[in-house]
């Protein structure tokens, strides 16, 4: 059994931060229907690299029922709040108002169904004087901030992964499971807001406090840390990059005697705290660079693990595969089927994997006969 069997979704969504959540959801054992227009959510046409689907799409919508619908004909409107009659909750990325428009409004839905939860999904919040522009993670990351500390001292970078889109469903979707334990208290449901920029403003309260109230906005220093030193990226005497985590004065000590074999820098007080490390960080990074370059990449991991000092390799994509702590799941697709990596939790053990991925419209005709209201049924 799963937390959410026996729980229905309807999800009106499309790209990544509204399916995201959905997924979860599926993967906990709710009953997702996904309502597509006839084009199918544009995320199918990403790529093809996904056995001839996309990887986006498949990542995203494993176990979900697809079923095409024109919210401009009375009828399939008609199925919809049929759906949502019985359903349990309701995600929605349309444009703002644009749901409300289709009489499928929040405050209309919970009146038919007082315990439906609903979320509503945008780019800069339901209000405020950019509520109507269109929103991308891209955008987002630069608009938040974000990109002004990602990147290296040549330039602002991408963060190499959604970012804003992901937190965003993650957002959701706790929003959405306090949403059901509230509703198991009060037997009444919620209407959640979550929009991709306020989803990363949140994700940036730790620059923004060092700019408001320590005057020190962090800048772009590639693979490095703003408020911790050294730490970073160090190479072995043949040429093998490590990078190299300290987080207290203690260790920066171990490191000193057990790795760098100068316990003149531990005992140096220009070096002593954190704080001064910082101040110096090109003094400190260079004094670390200057001790690991004297050795081979096979002593520097051997010295690294017997100080317990925190370090990783630099990976590239093609290298994760062979990860030693790589974890994967079997996901069918369309075309075939694929293997990803799981999602991150285990729940006694168990790493669940995610249903089919569906592909367009392939359980329209079951859901027009299950939830037509000409045919007398009701949602269950």
């Amino acid at each position: 059994m799963r937390p959410l069997d026996g729980l229905l979704v309807v999800a009106l969504e499309q790209a990544v931060a509204a399916p995201y959540a959905s997924e979860r959801l599926a993967e906990a054992g709710a009953r997702v229907i996904k309502l597509e227009r006839a084009e199918g959510d544009f995320a199918r046409k990403y790529d093809r690299f996904a056995e001839g689907s996309s990887s986006y799409f498949v990542w995203l919508n494993g176990g979900k029922e697809s079923c095409v619908v024109d919210l401009r004909a009375e009828d399939d409107l008609a199925m919809v709040r049929e759906m949502l009659a019985g359903a349990d909750i309701f995600i929605q990325n349309l444009a703002p108002g644009a749901a409300a428009r289709l009489g499928l409004g929040h405050d209309v839905l919970r009146a038919a169904n007082p315990r439906l939860v609903t979320c509503s999904i945008s780019g800069y919040g339901a209000e405020g004087p950019m509520a109507t522009r269109k929103a991308y993670d891209l955008l987002v990351q630069a608009e938040s901030g974000l990109s002004s500390i990602t990147g290296t001292e040549h330039g602002p970078a991408r963060v190499g992964v959604s970012v804003c889109d992901i937190a965003t469903g993650m957002h959701a979707y706790e929003a959405i499971l306090e949403a059901l334990i509230l509703r198991g208290r009060t037997g009444e449901g919620t209407h959640i807001e979550v929009s991709l920029f306020h989803s990363l403003m949140d994700w940036m309260n730790v620059p923004w406090i060092a700019h408001r109230y320590g005057n020190s906005a962090p800048k772009r220093l590639g693979l490095a840390h703003p408020s911790i030193a050294p730490y970073g990226i160090f190479d072995a005497a043949d040429g093998e990059s490590f990078l190299i985590s300290i987080q207290n004065d203690v260790e920066w000590h171990k490191l000193c005697i057990a790795v760098l074999a100068r316990p003149d820098l531990a005992a140096d007080p220009c070096f002593a705290t954190n704080n001064d490390r910082v101040a110096r960080r090109a003094d400190t990074d260079a004094a670390v660079q200057d001790a690991l370059g004297r050795l081979a990449g096979h002593e520097v991991v051997e010295r690294l693990q017997a100080a317990s000092i925190a370090y990783g390799k630099v990976s590239e994509v093609a290298d994760i595969e062979d990860h030693p702590q790589a974890r994967f799941v079997d996901l069918a697709v369309p075309g075939g089927a694929i293997r990803m990596f799981s999602r991150a939790a285990s729940f006694d053990g168990e790493v669940r994997a995610p249903g089919p991925v569906p592909p367009l419209g392939s359980h329209t005709e079951k859901l027009r006969d299950e939830f037509s209201p000409k045919r007398g049924r009701k949602a269950s």
